[in-house]
């Protein structure tokens, strides 16, 4: 049985997918509807499904910014050794690295606003086409 759809439900959803959290994080919370149900949601209702994607566009912007306080968050760079002296922690440097590298791929799929693909097109929105023609030539 699929949980019934109400407004404070939806706004939650909205809400939190506007903070970066993806929605399969937020439907395992308590209370919450399966993810496959809010997309269900989301076909019926128009209004919601432009509201959930502008939610998402949101979210977007808030993982980047995520990137750079992760970049930006030097606490964990040196812990100190066996010794007492101060080291450089080369896994969590790495980790950091890691978690910066995964969100900027997914936004990358995700939002063209973030995708380093070269899109070619002309500015009246027409397909945009090449023509290869190969000679061939007897002898």
């Amino acid at each position: 049985m699929q949980p019934t759809y109400t407004p404070e439900k939806a706004a939650k959803i909205i809400e939190q997918l506007s903070d970066g959290i993806p929605l399969r994080v937020i439907c395992r919370q308590e209370g919450m509807p399966a993810w496959r149900t809010v997309y269900d949601w989301m076909a019926k209702d128009e209004e919601l499904s432009a509201h959930i994607a502008r939610a998402r566009d949101l979210g977007y912007d808030a993982i980047a910014e995520e990137c750079i306080d992760i970049a930006d968050d030097v606490s964990g760079d040196y812990q100190e050794d066996e010794k007492g002296r101060m080291a450089y922690n080369a896994e969590h440097v790495q980790r950091s690295k890691l978690r910066i590298e995964t969100r900027l791929k997914l936004l990358a799929k995700w939002s063209k606003k973030y995708s380093e693909r070269l899109d070619l097109g002309n500015a009246d929105d027409k397909p945009f086409s090449i023509t290869l023609v190969k000679e061939f030539i007897e002898k």
